[in-house]
């Protein structure tokens, strides 16, 4: 036999060299919740280790991330029902706590890179991303207020947006509005192929932001479905789109390669809550082993083809591999 594989297997310093995938800290973005308040860190039940931050809490959490070469997060907030209405006003509120937020991170830690959320959910009254009216999610009449949104995120600091809403014509329509108001450096980190999941339900319990009524099926995408991702992206990248995301990560790893594959813009994909919690609890009964399995899952999902991952396994993945795999 004149082709032996096994030759590059035989040891760790070999398999190290022939290694075709690696993975490091600075490739994941560590997701984040923060509620208005103080001296606050609730554990979230559904998805065990991650938790809601209050605005001084999360600084001490980002800053022991940053100490471990994490530097790349993406915050959540979880808004009061009292702020909710249906066209999302708290959003882009002066007094909005989720902005100043981002401006205390932005002081304290100007390397590190904050993405935001753009989508109506967390602010509004009917638990949709986009404008409710009659029972039907307006895809147009949705825009302005992302884009209202948007300019006040960008404002506040963030150094890049989420659009995760899933209307069609949002990132054109807030590209152009950042760029009319001289936010050309503020980057979008467009949510291209979002999947009406049923992976997303520790996330929902983090911002009690499930919809009052109905689904998200008519604007995220369908499970069953591929070929429309492409569809997806090329609109989102003639629109202006710096980053493409597929959600979820694992369920959707064909998704992640076919838009690695034909694409030129850096790949993310949102290892979802569900995703996490599924591992974690199999772990938590002793039926895989969290050491092997987590960086396992994470480094399958970089194969597939991510550039970037988001992940709720970020500070533990750092805390183990700080040289990265």
């Amino acid at each position: 036999m004149l082709r032996r594989p096994r030759r590059n297997r035989q040891s760790a310093a070999i398999r190290g060299m022939a290694a075709e995938t690696h993975l490091h800290p600075r490739h994941l973005i560590f997701p984040q919740f923060v509620l208005d308040g103080s001296n606050i860190r609730s554990e979230i039940h559904s998805l065990p280790g991650i938790y809601r931050f209050s605005p001084d809490t999360l600084l001490g959490e980002i800053e022991a991330c940053m100490n471990l070469g994490i530097t790349n997060f993406v915050v959540f907030p979880a808004v009061a029902d009292q702020l909710k209405d249906r066209t999302a006003t708290y959003s882009y509120a002066s007094d909005n706590f989720y902005l100043k937020v981002a401006r205390e991170v932005k002081k304290r830690f100007p390397e590190c890179c904050l993405i935001s959320d753009v989508a109506m959910d967390p602010y509004s009254s009917d638990g949709h991303d986009g404008l409710v009216r009659d029972g039907e999610i307006l895809n147009d009449d949705t825009l302005p207020i992302l884009a209202s949104m948007s300019l006040a995120q960008a404002e506040a600091g963030f150094d890049m947006l989420g659009p995760s809403d899933m209307m069609d014509g949002r990132i054109g329509y807030i590209r152009q509005a950042l760029d009319e108001q001289g936010f050309t450096q503020t980057g979008i980190l467009a949510y291209t192929a979002k999947y009406a999941s049923a992976m997303y339900g520790p996330f929902r319990d983090a911002l009690d932001s499930a919809p009052k009524s109905g689904d998200k099926k008519s604007y995220q995408m369908n499970p069953a479905n591929k070929r429309e991702a492409l569809v997806e992206a090329e609109l989102d990248v003639s629109e202006g789109a710096d980053i493409l995301m597929v959600k979820p990560a694992l369920h959707y790893l064909d998704v992640i390669h076919l838009l690695k594959e034909n694409f030129e813009q850096p790949i993310a994909a949102y290892h979802v809550s569900g995703e996490c919690a599924m591992l974690r609890a199999a772990c938590n009964n002793g039926w895989l082993d969290f050491e092997r399995a987590m960086p396992e899952t994470l480094l399958s999902i970089r194969r597939a083809g991510a550039d970037v991952i988001l992940t709720y396994f970020a500070k533990e993945f750092a805390m183990r591999f700080p040289h990265g795999i």
